[in-house]
């Protein structure tokens, strides 16, 4: 077969794709890895040099056994594979990720494995797998050359020590950190190592790699093989076949296990088992996931995968590559049925370091050395960043960080599947050094002074005993057992006394091999099905909470699309989840996390591929769990909107196991056997401890005599016709590429770096990719910001229903405050602390107030002034970023300065400053270009405008995301209470009193200094008079009501207040409570004290756009101006008709039923909406005003509540009248219950005269749920009859017949009232 043919293969048919060999060429001799001239590149630009111009040389200070040198793929067969390109340079980084490392016989060179992964740009990997061992060094020139560096590196140690530099890059210190005791083993452990090396008398060794590259992570599989190649050279006797046959084997004889099959083929010695599981199981995962929970411990490993879960960045740390590689495949196995969206590279090799530097969520895994301090390690990014040190079994987490639901249980249950095993669930150290062996107790190794057992070989030479039977036994063998036609003719013979003796000679054959078989398992394969099992029980757990938690994902899912093109094309402007329902749906301890994890790429990919399925076929990870999640509603129904937090065990772990074990007990199909090849003689000649040199041109064809062969060439000829028949569809099908990879990434252009060229160039690209990154994924955070925040705004307007929850509100900001900190990180070369933004603020506090010392800082720094009527009394305040940061620095309750940047973020977003503040920020550009790189995101002028413009859009809306957070610190308010300007109203001798009510509690009653009178002047110097006072408490939230009185005292008791102020001193908010009303006894209704309703002011004749945007005001309190319309009897004022009252009243009741089904942490104030301008109060106020008789009498005002207190007096004569007679129970108790609350109002030490009375009648009436009890012994007493004319609506028994039903609404709800409204009430 042709070259062309042998690597075309499809392919689902091929074991692996290559066979590569890596170590050192002797031709071009010893070259410095490329991790030298990269860190004088960084270096270069980092001092502000042109690092193209940098010098390239040798590091001699260190030991030449110490250092790495560049390695090369000698070899890798085939040539080429059509559907898998082969990559040399990602393959020969991942192969040796230090490079060449040399020894001597004074090292131990014990022989040590790993695995890699080769992810592309669009997602798709290939798994690799080495055995690295070392070879003996016979080349001279290599010898003396390494005796040469080692005499240019005493000489340099003999020179003085040149003085010490300190580089403050963070990740110039980072690989210095790797760099500075990179020994290959313990100094300890070697004390002739200080001898260095000679080549009279050392023997030199240097590192080789062999390296297999499959499409599938069979692990253990291709360890056994590597293991068994390498025990064929060093053996005392060759192997039974040449290399080449057992390589030529494994890349064209041997196939990829069909789905739910066991597939074994043949190694150097031993058979090698593997097996793939069914459709309907979970995906193949051959990494041992018990060394990964033995490694972490459990709590590590769930607070880790949590990490993984919310697309943080996550940074694995061990000496041994083997571990970073077993913990990411591990956990990433544990994410079904989601996949991991960025990028990701479990072994991060040296001279790829600057991806550290990547400000996107990132899986890495980075070496560490012996002795590397982890406070030596400092990192570009801390603050969203999750450090596992594996050897140490030590873990960081970001703060702010939820836990996983149920996670107390779901540790549990892992731990007892753990214990079942033998494994310790908190963990503990391999047996195995991090330096010594990395072998597999599933491998069989055999050294230099071991031999192969005779039995073992002939085992192999015997085709009958491992499964091979000869060409045409076996073409029957199969012709029968998958003809059904012509087993029922050997069934039909059988039954008619015709015996068929060479078919059952055949079966009894291939069942005594079984048998055989199965009687001589091996403690190394009893090892690998015990670790597969409980791979496979661990993960069905983590696949059973999925399951729980997304069971009802499909009822939110939203397809609106008719077709996918559609789909394709405005995926960016379509909602494609209900995520308010779906968390309004989940129990309450799911939310944290889940209100996170909704918000991942991940799930957004996972949704995109449920609504795909409608049009294309099913992603496999899908297909899986949606039939789970349709087998669990058959055993687990449950009516919806009833979730239960109750944690529910996995009920399929035995099962799970079960199907592995019959898999590697009973083998499906068995390979064909290794075997001679035609191979020129005398080439490859075997030398113990070498690897030869191998035939190229036997091992880049494939075979062209056996049956895989013909089937792989039959199924490229068909793949071949599919592809032709869909040529038409290459338009769509690119289109539908574009779209969907713009989808997935959502702003990360860059989903995987590039192994292959680490160029200057290449690495400022990819660096320009992370600013267009950075860029889009801001503009579609904001937007989406304005689009869920509008939405809500619109409802408190009566337009469509509420979309955003504050827990998703808060999500959204969260997540804001991550991409900031990942901004700042990006290209950082100064830091101080965790937090790349809160270091930038602190270099720029510190320069700013050693300006002001210096002088008069400029005109543009002098802090901004919002522009606020003057006549509100209330001082100018200042608004400026140093401002508010001495704010943030003040709070004790912030700990690290990372919470102090997300403090500061919240803060500027409450007060639409934070655009302003980082514009403010930036612009000192020196200081800008001394902490950052020249590639940086801050640095890029245009991108930076286009950010901040991102940024101020935010304005449009209100947040209150610093209030609602920071809900125990203490915060300053500013009250001041402004009189009406007529007259002598403003002046009163009576002593002031107030007390502040938010959301969060009240400050108490604080009393104002007597007769302390502020004067201010506004801008036609006009004076106004006020009371200022100045107070600190723990926050109240969003403020809601003050109760504002005085004691009544002096001559000029009476005080005609016009409103009082309250502004919170570090937010800026500032409330206004109108009153418009007398204190005082014997003016207006008597009143000494009243509540007033607040609303929130908002700054006007801002210079920024979008400043004066945002929702609209509270309610306030009512005001005298709609009071005088109500109770004029001179139409003066217009009052309100029937139908404005009846709407008045639905309206306000309304408003209360809508409330009480929002969120309970969404539903806000209860009392504006019993108090305020258009609440329960001022509609039923309304109500008893229509028809009221209240002109004056003798210059006496009469009220409402006059009328009520005269019905009241009536009931009670009337019920000692009736004492003795009978009367209807109901009727009489509810007679006796508004007595009852009316004498308790009217017996209170409060002074909150008739109409405060009557508002507190009405509240305590909706709280008690008897409103509408009582309108009818009002309506019914005689009193009406004197005080209410008869066309009022109190009268018409129809109009309140039908406001007793809508009241009754009311009584299903719990209403709770404020302390300040029922203080000193005893009933």
């Amino acid at each position: 077969m042709s070259e062309r043919s042998s690597a075309a293969a499809p392919p689902p048919c091929r074991f692996a794709h290559y066979f590569v060999i890596c170590g050192l060429d002797t031709g071009t001799g010893l070259e410095p890895d490329e991790l030298a001239a990269l860190h004088q590149w960084l270096e270069a630009d980092r001092q502000g040099r042109d690092p193209d111009t940098a010098t390239t040389g040798e590091n001699f200070k260190q030991s030449p056994l110490k250092r790495t040198f560049k390695s090369k793929v000698l070899a890798h067969f085939p040539e080429n594979v059509e559907w898998n390109p082969f990559d040399q340079d990602a393959v020969n980084m991942l192969c040796m990720p230090k490079g060449l490392s040399f020894r001597t016989q004074a090292d131990q060179c014990e022989p040590q494995f790993h695995s890699f992964i080769i992810t592309k740009e669009d997602g798709s990997r290939t798994y690799g797998f080495v055995h690295t061992f070392y070879e003996e060094v016979t080349n001279r020139q290599i010898c003396s050359a390494m005796q040469t560096l080692y005499q240019m590196h005493n000489a340099d140690n003999a020179s003085a020590d040149p003085p010490s530099s300190s580089s403050s890059s963070s990740m110039d210190s980072l690989a210095s950190s790797l760099d500075e005791a990179d020994s290959p083993t313990s100094p300890s452990s070697l004390p002739c190592r200080t001898a260095g090396y000679d080549s009279s008398r050392d023997t030199l060794y240097v590192s080789k790699a062999l390296c297999l590259i499959t499409p599938m992570p069979f692990m253990h599989a291709c360890r056994n093989f590597l293991s068994q190649l390498h025990s064929a050279i060093t053996a005392a006797t060759p192997p039974p076949l040449p290399l080449e046959s057992y390589i030529h084997n494994i890349l064209y004889e041997v196939p990829l296990p069909s789905p739910g099959r066991s597939l074994k083929f043949h190694g150097a010695y031993r058979p090698i088992i593997c097996q793939r599981p069914r459709l309907g199981e979970l995906p193949l995962a051959d990494f041992p996931l018990g060394e990964a929970f033995s490694m972490l411990g459990v709590e590590n490993l769930v607070q880790v995968f949590t990490c993984i879960m919310l697309e943080m960045q996550i940074l694995l740390y061990s000496q041994d590559y083997q571990r970073l590689m077993v913990v990411a495949e591990g956990i990433t196995t544990l994410l079904f049925p989601f996949q991991w969206q960025h990028v990701y590279v479990p072994i991060l090799p040296a001279s790829l370091l600057h991806f550290l530097d990547a400000p996107v969520p990132y899986l890495m895994g980075l070496q560490s050395k012996d002795g590397t301090d982890r406070s030596k390690l400092e990192l570009p990014q801390e603050a969203n960043l999750c450090f596992v040190d594996i050897d140490n079994r030590y873990i960081e987490l970001p703060e702010d960080f939820p836990q996983f639901p149920n996670k107390t249980q779901f540790i549990q249950e892992l731990s007892d599947v753990l214990r079942q095993y033998g494994v310790s669930p908190n963990g503990g150290r391999s047996p195995q050094s991090p330096s010594g062996p990395r072998v597999s107790p599933s491998v069989t190794t055999y050294t230099s002074g071991q031999e192969p057992k005779v039995s073992d070989l002939r085992e192999l030479e015997d085709d009958g005993r491992n499964g091979n039977l000869q060409g045409d036994k076996l073409d029957v063998l199969e012709l029968l057992q998958g003809n059904a036609t012509l087993e029922r003719l050997q069934a039909l013979a059988k039954r008619t006394g015709v015996t068929v003796a060479r078919v059952d000679a055949l079966r009894a054959t291939v069942k005594g091999q079984g048998a055989a078989g199965l009687g001589k398992r091996t403690a190394a394969e009893d090892e690998e099905l015990r670790n597969a099992t409980l791979s496979v029980q661990l993960r069905e757990v983590f696949a059973n909470r999925f399951t729980t938690m997304f069971a009802d994902y499909e009822a939110f899912v939203i397809q609106s699309a008719p077709d996918l093109e559609s789909w394709l094309t405005n995926r960016e402007q379509m909602h494609n989840f209900d995520k308010a329902s779906f968390l309004s749906d989940q129990p309450e301890p799911y939310l944290p996390f889940l209100s996170h994890f909704i918000e991942t790429q991940m799930f957004a990919t996972f949704i995109d591929n449920k609504i795909m399925s409608q049009w294309e076929e099913k992603e496999p990870l899908l297909s899986v769990f949606d039939a789970r999640v349709d087998k669990a509603r058959l055993y687990n129904v449950r009516a919806p909107n009833l979730r239960s937090s109750t944690y529910q065990r996995s009920s399929i772990l035995k099962e799970s196991a079960q199907s592995i074990e019959q898999r590697l007990m009973k083998i499906d199909h068995t390979a064909i056997h290794p075997h001679l090849l035609d191979m020129k003689i005398g080439q490859g000649k075997y030398e113990q401890g070498f690897f030869p040199k191998l035939q190229a041109d036997v091992l880049n064809n494939g075979p062209t005599n056996n049956k895989f062969s013909h089937r792989t060439v039959a199924s490229q000829r068909k793949k071949d016709r599919s592809r032709q028949q869909t040529d038409h569809l290459n338009l769509y099908n690119d289109l539908k590429e574009k779209y969907m990879q713009e989808a997935r990434t959502l702003g990360k252009n860059l989903r995987q770096p590039k192994l292959s060229d680490l160029s200057p160039a290449v690495i400022a690209q990819t660096n320009w990719k992370f600013v267009e990154g950075l860029l889009k994924e801001c503009r579609m955070k904001t937007k989406r910001m304005l689009v869920e925040k509008m939405g809500r705004e619109a409802v408190e307007l009566g337009h469509g229903e509420a979309n955003i929850t504050g827990l998703e509100e808060n999500t959204l900001i969260a997540s804001l405050c991550d991409l900031l900190e990942r901004i700042w990180s990006h290209g950082l070369q100064i830091k101080q602390g965790k937090s790349a933004l809160w270091s930038h603020l602190l270099h720029y506090q510190a320069r700013e107030e050693k300006l002001l010392h210096q002088a008069e800082s400029p005109g543009s720094h002098v802090p901004d002034r919002r522009k606020f009527d003057s006549s509100a009394g209330l001082p100018v305040l200042g608004v400026s970023l140093i401002h508010d940061m001495r704010h943030i620095q003040s709070m004790s309750e912030i700990k690290t300065d990372v919470g102090r940047a997300r403090a500061l973020i919240r803060l500027s977003l409450e007060k639409k400053l934070l655009s302003q503040h980082l514009k403010q920020l930036l612009c000192r550009q020196a200081l800008t270009k001394k902490l950052y790189k020249r590639y940086a995101f801050l640095r890029c002028e245009e991108e930076k405008e286009q950010f901040l413009f991102h940024l101020l859009s935010l304005n449009a809306v209100d947040y209150f995301c610093f209030t609602s957070v920071f809900t125990t610190i203490m915060i300053p308010y500013r009250v001041v209470i402004i009189p009406i300007k007529k007259l002598s109203n403003a002046m009163t001798t009576s002593n002031p009193w107030v007390c502040v009510s938010g959301e969060l509690g009240d400050s108490g009653i604080m009393q104002t200094p007597k007769n302390v009178l502020e004067m201010t002047f506004d801008s036609a110097f006009r004076p106004h008079v006020h009371i200022s006072a100045m107070f600190k408490c723990q926050n109240l939230g969003k403020l809601t009501t003050v109760q504002l009185g005085h004691d009544n005292a002096g001559l000029l008791a009476k005080w005609l207040v016009d409103c009082v102020m309250v502004r919170n001193e570090i937010t800026g908010h500032t409330y206004r409570f109108p009153c418009g009303r007398w204190l005082g006894k014997g003016v207006d209704d008597g009143s000494l004290e009243r509540v007033l309703i607040g609303e929130l002011l908002l700054p006007g004749g801002e210079e920024d756009s979008g400043r004066g945007w945002g929702t609209p005001p509270l309610q306030s309190s009512p005001s005298q101006t709609r009071r005088i319309s109500i109770t004029s009897q001179s139409g003066r004022g217009q009052k309100p008709t029937c139908p404005q009252i009846q709407e008045a009243v639905g309206e306000a009741v309304n408003n209360i039923c809508k409330h009480f089904h929002k969120p309970e942490k969404e539903r806000g104030s209860l009392t504006v909406l019993l108090c305020g301008e258009s609440g329960l109060v001022a509609a039923l106020e309304q109500f008893f005003h229509h028809g009221f008789k209240s002109a004056r009498l003798f210059q006496r005002s009469v009220f409402v509540w006059d009328f009520v207190e005269k019905a009241v007096v009536h009931m009670e004569s009337v019920s000692q009248m009736e004492d003795g007679q009978e009367t209807v129970e109901p009727v009489r108790v509810t007679c006796q219950s508004l007595c009852r609350y009316v004498n308790a109002i009217n017996s209170t030490p409060r002074n909150i005269g008739k109409d405060g009375k009557f508002q507190l009648l009405v509240c305590l009436g909706a709280r008690d749920h008897l409103l509408p009890q009582w309108l009818p012994p009002l309506v019914e007493c005689p009193v009406i009859l004197r005080m209410y004319e008869d066309s009022s609506m109190l009268r018409d028994r129809t109009t309140v017949n039908s406001f007793i039903g809508v009241l009754e609404t009311l009584n299903d709800f719990p209403i709770t009232l404020e302390a300040s409204l029922v203080k000193s009430i005893s009933l």
